[in-house]
């Protein structure tokens, strides 16, 4: 189907952008925080450590779901949730039954699987692809070394041996295109903290193209993703969003573009780098900081992935966050990352004094660092919120939490059930 004879959303075209291949342009002005579109995701899968705590098929928070009498490790707010998932559940169902403990796909390969299934099931265009359609997805493949095509191959392997009974299988090369595309168009869904609740297919929202300084913000609300203006938008402009954490300098944005959707930005950020100098900060030092000593900023990345006890994971950030501080500033946004996994794991051992202590120095330049209206600041002010709660500061819980509603009131709408309930604790209290 040619673009044009596409149903397009009230106020937005699809169009060729200048050096950027497929874009989404507006066609009117829009204010911020009003919504420009939402997308039903074309297949989504919760992601397997909330199974219990959120419905598989709309992914709502709630106690008290129903569990898939067969597997009995799905889980649904009710019968209806349950047959509408049905289609894609199936594809699992018999086999978690077979391998037991052993049943372990990737969410890759699982938001594959529900890919194949769904061209099956749905071969025609679905209301998720009124801008964009899932086989129109750039895959890059020209583009991959061998090592991203080596990770393919063990993706499809597993898809053949997770996978049976109910799938019919394209050939090898199909399946390459398929996984290329799902990893430079997926999306990661997460909850109002910014914790990973599952993976899914946005095509339209895959339409947009990045830039550091985003003029949309994406959010969602169960399965489905809706985009909001964080800066007035004007007719003829396009549309921008984010596709990866802003916190970083330029040098450190642009190796994660490269790795994982093969471009360099050239967003006015990455041109004039006007806060890199802050996001880089060092300490007012006698003798200048060593060239080893300005590498090790980089260094001190992932430790919460590591299989380590939490009280060895904590003493390694403490350490690594005494050695940088000798010559960083707080400021700096790789002691900034330090802390915020050294606060993850006072959050994981419950140790709420700790991780407030790190909370408090973090939000300072996250708010400064971050754009307007980051989810990123919102998600920090949160968390504070309910720990000063917790320690019963409800003073400082209570101006917590309003901040993280003002930020969350553009990006999610004042309408979302993340704000009611956010309200709700600032009405319990």
């Amino acid at each position: 189907m040619r673009p044009e004879a596409v149903p397009q959303p009230g106020g937005l075209e699809r169009f060729a952008s200048p050096g950027k291949g497929r874009g989404l342009r507006a066609l009117r002005r829009y204010a911020v925080g009003e919504l420009l579109f939402s997308c039903p995701a074309y297949t989504a899968v919760l992601t397997v450590s909330e199974r219990g705590c959120h419905c598989d098929g709309c992914f709502a928070r709630k106690e008290g779901l129903s569990k898939c009498g067969r597997c009995k490790q799905a889980f649904y707010c009710n019968v209806e949730c349950q047959k509408e998932d049905w289609p894609m559940h199936k594809l699992e169902c018999s086999a978690m039954c077979a391998f037991g403990q052993n049943w372990n796909p990737s969410e890759t390969v699982r938001l594959t699987a529900r890919i194949l299934a769904k061209q099956k099931i749905h071969p025609e265009r679905t209301q998720s692809e009124k801008l964009l359609a899932v086989k129109e997805f750039e895959s890059h493949l020209d583009k991959l070394d061998n090592e991203k095509r080596e990770l393919i191959q063990n993706d499809i392997a597993a898809l053949h041996h997770f996978y049976s009974k109910h799938m019919e299988y394209p050939d090898n090369a199909a399946l390459v295109v398929l996984f290329a595309q799902v990893n430079c168009n997926g999306f990661t869904i997460e909850d109002e903290e910014l914790s990973h609740l599952g993976s899914a297919i946005f095509p339209d929202v895959a339409l947009m193209n990045h830039s550091c300084c985003p003029n949309v913000i994406v959010t969602y609300k169960g399965t489905l993703a809706e985009v909001r203006a964080v800066k007035e938008i004007e007719p003829g402009e396009e549309v921008f969003t984010s596709y990866i954490d802003l916190l970083y300098p330029t040098e450190d944005r642009n190796d994660r573009l490269r790795d994982s959707y093969f471009f360099t930005c050239d967003c006015r950020e990455c041109t004039m780098k006007e806060k890199d100098k802050e996001k880089l900060k060092i300490r007012k030092l006698n003798d200048p900081p060593s060239a080893e000593a300005l590498s090790g900023q980089k260094l001190c990345t992932g430790f919460l992935d590591l299989c380590i006890p939490p009280s060895e994971l904590l003493e390694i950030c403490e350490l690594s966050l005494d050695k940088m501080g000798a010559v960083f500033e707080d400021s700096n946004v790789y002691m900034l990352h330090m802390m915020y996994q050294a606060m993850g794991v006072c959050l994981y051992v419950q140790d709420w004094e700790g991780a407030l202590r790190y909370g408090q120095k973090i939000i300072r330049p996250y708010s400064k660092h971050y754009p307007s209206y980051s989810l990123n600041v919102a998600s920090m002010w949160l968390k504070l919120g309910r720990l000063y709660t917790a320690l019963e500061n409800r003073a400082a819980g209570d101006k917590a939490l309003k901040k993280a509603i003002a930020i969350m009131e553009v990006a999610h709408g004042k309408d979302h059930p993340y704000i009611s309930e956010i309200k709700k604790e600032l009405e319990d209290h």
